[in-house]
């Protein structure tokens, strides 16, 4: 390339490294791998350096990514938190130890020792502490100024509150989710309809920096502390034994870390960590080499981005060549069919892999992956097997292509896709595979709600084939349920009494029980209303459902194609002869003092739970809302209120407490 090709190759790199940055740090939603960001970085470095006058300050080859979230506060770093040089091959450690020596000859520095450590994958942070006690945490940010996350590092088990030595010291540290609570996070998300997260990182990354700390203290988060940013009133000259003094302190230290003093033991330490590296309980991208003398490091100094005195060293992801034997679909609980590639049994990263997702119509397309396909796959985050790309030089012509098919396998019923989804969804009601997730939310304290049938009851009345579909709840017999529980007879009479209690329920609980897709309770309450019998809603026609407020296209389409299924039919026949009321049975409300008013609510009531809250606003005919904005008439203010109450000031809104929605009420 010429020196104008060069410029701009370089430019091009800066836009791609600046997207998929932002796409990692700043959104915490990566569009490609660990692996692929760094060969663009190394490219662009190379390029740099190779044409220095097109070196700019703004490239992230000379600053670190990411940027302060709105909503947090920003803390400026008393000591930057830089982010590492990462080298791809042992020569360039070579290098690294032989620029290092040659500064210790320099300075009269006649014995060089190193730390080598695991290169945690997750999110750093610094945390604060004066005369032993958490004052403050941040993000790493910029490396300059990073978010306030005090609170939601506090809820994070693993960091005490107060450490073992009343003294004043910032310390480092990767806050991170093992490997096995990440498989658990991403079930759980699968089950509830959530997106998924791309990889434990972002998964950490994401939990850590939520403005409600509450949804952070639900996640599964741990951290390492691997470094003393300042410290007052202590000294110590070796790294290593600072990480001492930190584990005898209370913090949660690295535990991998290996003292070496040549060149030799360090590379043997990166392959020992590279062994290991499977058997982790938690995921690391790399190892990284620090010179263990503290005050050395202050001689070797920084560049405004990483130290001169430490280095991280990358594995290559392992990847291997296998066959797509076959691609079967597997049903969801929540419905969704899923392609999974049936490949000839292949050790990759140290376990035998013999199948992986292909997560959906598109990931195939894009892919172009054929059954008989050469590909190569290698694990993601070190966790989760994936296809990286076909080798289609290999093919011999008798591939097959794949097409997710428009019928469930399961049950047989249609499966769609939806505008904007990429998931194809099986539509049946009865569908076994969908049948648990199903029952769960029929008897649901916002539909059906029948006390007593939790999840465990279900499981067991599921596995002893005492029910194989929605409808045989209300078959159920004394004895079967007695059968469950040492003891039951009671517990069997109070559930009895609670199926039977059921069947008088007002039409809107029994169409929110049915679990359309998209229609909530709000939503089955208007229905209800409107249509009277549950055979009036299932003859609407799709321009009339369309046409009433708060329902809209997506829903009437949803509602239409989920009473055309013969399933659902056969379902409703069920109940109703089981006795279960299909017709509206609430008296029709003629207080409407809040008609065409839109309350949003925001902190904690004292006398009512939200829920409760809403089904008043509703019943005098208002609307709810989980946004503020100019068409907003009250927004109800309880105990720590956030974010909607400084903006419903903000625009004007009309901000009520809890005692004058009382006296409106009364």
């Amino acid at each position: 390339m010429d020196k104008e090709q060069q410029k701009k190759r370089i430019d091009e790199l800066r836009e791609k490294v600046e997207y998929h940055a932002k796409k990692y740090y700043d959104e915490d939603k990566p569009e490609i791998t660990d692996f692929e960001y760094d060969m663009l970085m190394v490219e662009l470095r190379n390029l740099e350096k190779e044409n220095p006058e097109f070196i700019s300050n703004e490239s992230l080859t000379q600053k670190v990514g990411g940027n302060v979230k709105e909503g947090f506060e920003k803390v400026t770093h008393e000591v930057p938190l830089q982010s590492l040089q990462d080298i791809f091959s042992l020569e360039e450690i070579d290098e690294f130890d032989e620029r290092i020596h040659k500064k210790a000859e320099e300075n009269g520095i006649k014995e060089v020792k190193y730390v080598v450590e695991t290169k945690i994958d997750g999110l750093s942070a610094a945390i604060e502490y004066k005369q032993g006690k958490l004052v403050r945490g941040a993000t790493r940010g910029n490396g300059l100024v990073g978010e306030d996350i005090t609170q939601n590092l506090k809820t994070i088990k693993t960091i005490p509150l107060e450490i073992n030595d009343k003294i004043d010291i910032t310390v480092r540290g990767e806050v991170f989710i093992s490997k096995d609570d990440f498989k658990k996070m991403n079930q759980e998300r699968e089950e509830n309809e959530e997106e998924l997260f791309a990889n434990a990182r972002n998964a950490a990354a994401g939990s850590l920096r939520q403005l409600d700390s509450k949804i952070t203290a639900t996640r599964p988060l741990d951290i390492y502390i691997f470094n003393v940013q300042k410290i007052v009133g202590k000294e110590y000259n070796s790294h290593f034994e600072e990480l001492e003094y930190l584990h005898n302190l209370g913090f949660n230290v690295n535990p991998v870390r290996i003292e070496c003093k040549t060149i030799k033991e360090i590379k043997n330490a990166i392959e020992k960590i590279g062994e290991m590296r499977e058997k982790l309980t938690y995921g690391i991208d790399g190892a990284v080499i620090k010179v263990d003398n503290l005050k050395f490091r202050e001689i070797l100094g920084t560049t405004a981005k990483t130290p001169r005195w430490a280095i991280a060293y990358k594995y290559p992801p392992e990847q291997k060549e296998t066959t797509v034997k076959d691609i079967i679909c597997q049903v969801g609980r929540t419905g969704v069919i899923t392609p999974m590639a049936i490949l000839e049994p292949v050790k990759v990263a140290g376990s035998t892999i013999s199948k992986t997702t292909l997560h959906n119509e598109d990931f195939i397309k894009e892919k172009e992956i054929k059954i008989g396909d050469k590909v190569i796959i290698q694990k993601a985050g070190d966790v989760i097997p994936e296809v990286v790309r076909v080798v289609k030089e290999k093919r011999t012509g008798e591939e097959k292509e794949f097409e997710i098919p428009r019928i469930c396998p399961v049950c047989g019923a249609e499966a769609i896709r939806e505008e904007g989804e990429a998931a194809i969804r099986c539509t049946g009601i009865e569908c076994p595979a969908k049948l648990f997730r199903n029952l769960v939310h029929f008897v649901s304290r916002e539909a059906m709600n029948i006390d007593g049938l939790g999840e465990n009851i279900i499981g067991q009345l599921l596995e002893r084939e005492l029910i194989h579909n929605i409808a045989d709840i209300y078959t159920l017999e004394f004895e079967d349920i007695a059968s469950l529980k040492k003891n039951g007879k009671k517990f069997a009479q109070n559930l009895i009494d609670s199926i039977n209690k059921s069947k008088e329920n007002d039409l809107y609980r029994l169409i929110t029980a049915l679990g359309i897709r998209h229609v909530g309770g709000k939503a089955s309450k208007i229905l209800a209303k409107k249509y009277k019998t549950i055979d009036n809603l299932a003859n609407a026609s799709y321009d009339e459902l369309s046409e009433i407020n708060d329902i809209g296209e997506v829903m009437a389409n949803s509602i239409r194609e989920f009473f055309l299924q013969d399933q659902t039919i056969d379902l409703i026949k069920k109940l109703k002869e089981a006795g279960v009321n299909t017709e509206t049975i609430i008296e029709e409300e003629t207080d409407n003092r809040f008609e065409g008013k839109t309350f949003v609510l925001t902190g904690s009531l004292e006398k009512y739970t939200r829920k409760e809250a809403e089904d008043i606003i509703e019943k005098f005919g208002g609307k709810t809302s989980g946004t503020v904005s100019k068409k907003t008439n009250y927004v109800l203010a309880g105990e720590e209120a956030g974010s909607k109450l400084t903006k419903a000031q903000n625009l004007g809104v009309t901000i009520i407490s809890e005692k004058e929605f009382e006296d409106i009420i009364s």
